[in-house]
């Protein structure tokens, strides 16, 4: 039986490109605190590898967990 892997998917919005072949990307998530019934926003920022095309600062793009290409880098822009 083959094992089935699911893959971190995160939306978000490019806020630096200067690194070579690596983009930082913000991901905002919009939850409920569990106590007091409060939505917020919590953002963190990802380090993700690009092949090809390097996006511009502010463009929006999707990311996906990947083996590691390096020590802080574990996600990959899949647009």
């Amino acid at each position: 039986m083959d094992k089935v892997i699911h893959k971190k998917r995160f939306e978000g919005e490019v806020v630096s490109n200067k690194m070579t072949a690596t983009v930082t990307v913000k991901v905002d998530r919009f939850v409920k605190h569990p106590k007091y019934g409060k939505f917020y926003t919590i953002s963190k920022k990802y380090k993700a590898h690009v092949e090809g095309g390097m996006p511009n600062v502010g463009q929006k793009v999707v990311i996906e967990e990947c083996a590691p290409v390096a020590k802080t880098v574990s996600f990959r822009v899949i647009n």
